[in-house]
């Protein structure tokens, strides 16, 4: 039995195989791609199979017997022993580590590599020669391999390097399905993994799609997934948008992920946490070249919204641009076409138009004639949060913000807002917006006591 104290270890795996064969148009097709899947098979389980471990000199030899470059790593090892020997990057983990809550840190990942060793005793016997007179066609393609395995540190080394092996194999039959299914005649699709990070029991699992093939093709596919893994029937939980992103990845466009992780709670008696559910990024003035301070605040707030959508799944399009949003309400006929290109503020009912005429997604609104009313909106802010978990845009007079959640205490009704504010004006700095409340927990006073204030609950839509 392993103790709840050990920490948990990721070890991830890639490399790249190459598929190589040739294909004719006969019924031996399947059967030829099933032989060359053997022949990777096989190689996977030869004794010249090289692990190595990223940002160190660890060379590890999984079928022979556990051989490993480092004398002190044997067979007895514990998955533990090999972290000391990664020469880790450690910029970003000292930046991170000035953060109040490291409880999101998640487990150490472990990056290895897959490699062979090409040096082998050459055989004693001739090459064969062979004619072939019906039409063929040279296939070679890329195998992107990408392994996972979550053990505990007190697990023995070899066993985990043993498992990481039948993983290999096991995602090479998986890869070999899906190219069997998607081919059409000689043309084959090369098979990607991604990883899901689902609820527990299962926990981080792989599943193969097939390159070029997007996910309005995949319905029937993730449907049966979703049956396998007992998953809800009504939103998106194995779309690619969807899958875990591991801690040493960055996101390339610059913008912030969730800064709200890294607060502590408020100090409430008796209040539960009501939070938006999943990944959105960070909108404020000026970012994307854009001079809106004054003006874009709305905008902001419902391209954050927007890339919530979009982060779960629900969506492909990109976060729209001022003149996009500008555009599509011109387009719904809520705006007359000067509009177009002006500095003119929105609100909340036009953030709703946008979302219904770009996604399809409908929206609650609510109304409060004064702010002092949002202290006693614990219940119906608390519930959104629960069965939607989308951000919630909300406008009154001149600002807009963005309600990421509510602590409240349904004994005492109590109340705290999380929010996330567009009128930032400055560059990604994550230790600044958190500092200086740019992204943070407020208090009902926070809203003008006196000011009406529309609220935009975006709805999720059923779908897988």
């Amino acid at each position: 039995m392993v103790h709840s104290e050990d920490c948990s270890i990721i070890f991830r795996i890639k490399g790249i195989l190459e598929f190589v064969c040739l294909l004719d148009d006969s019924n031996d097709a399947q059967c030829t791609i099933s032989k060359t899947f053997q022949g990777l098979n096989s190689k996977v389980s030869s004794k010249n199979l090289v692990f190595t471990v990223s940002n160190s000199a660890v060379l590890i030899w999984p079928n022979n017997t556990f051989q490993s470059s480092m004398d002190s790593l044997t067979d007895t090892s514990t998955c533990g022993d090999i972290l000391k020997y990664i020469e880790a990057d450690n910029s970003e983990s000292k930046k991170s580590s000035k953060k109040k809550d490291r409880k999101n840190s998640g487990p150490n990942v472990v990056n290895m590599k897959l490699l062979f060793e090409v040096t082998e005793p050459a055989g004693n016997g001739a090459p064969n020669l062979y004619t072939v007179i019906r039409q063929q066609h040279f296939v070679r393609m890329p195998l992107p391999m990408d392994c996972i395995l979550s053990v505990t540190s007190n697990e023995s080394l070899a066993n985990a390097c043993n498992v990481l092996v039948e993983s290999l194999r096991k995602q090479l039959s998986d890869m070999e399905e899906v190219v069997i299914r998607c081919r059409k005649g000689s043309s084959l699709l090369v098979p990607q993994p991604f990883h899901f990070q689902l609820p527990e029991p299962t926990g981080l699992t792989t599943v193969i799609y097939p390159a070029g093939v997007p996910d309005s093709q995949l319905q029937g596919v993730r449907e049966d997934l979703h049956k396998k893994f007992e998953l809800p029937g009504d939103r998106p939980c194995l779309r690619r948008a969807n899958a875990f992103r591991f801690p040493d990845e960055a996101y390339k466009d610059g913008y912030l992920r969730n800064p709200h992780v890294h607060l502590n709670p408020p100090n409430i008696d008796n209040a539960k946490l009501y939070l938006v559910q999943g990944v959105y990024s960070y909108h404020h003035y000026m970012q994307d070249r854009v001079n809106d301070d004054g003006w874009g605040c709305a905008y902001r707030s419902l391209q954050t919204i927007f890339s919530w959508f979009r982060q779960q799944g629900y969506a492909e399009m990109a976060v729209p641009t001022h003149t996009q949003i500008q555009q599509a309400l011109v387009d719904v006929g809520d705006k007359e076409p000067n509009f177009f290109g002006s500095r003119q503020w929105i609100g909340s009912f036009e953030v709703q138009a946008v979302l219904n005429h770009l996604l399809g997604v409908t929206s609650k609104i609510m109304f409060v004639s004064h702010g002092s009313e949002l202290a006693s909106k614990g219940r119906e802010l608390s519930n959104h949060f629960q069965t939607e978990g989308t951000p919630i845009m909300i406008g009154g007079g001149v600002l807009a913000h963005t309600i990421l959640g509510v602590a409240w205490s349904e004994i005492t009704g109590q109340i705290r807002f999380l929010i996330l504010d567009p009128h930032y004006t400055g560059g990604e700095d994550l230790q600044i917006i958190i500092d200086k409340g740019w992204c943070g927990w407020k208090g009902p006073e926070f809203w003008d006591q006196n000011a009406y204030y529309n609220l935009c609950l975006p709805q999720r839509f059923k779908t897988i």
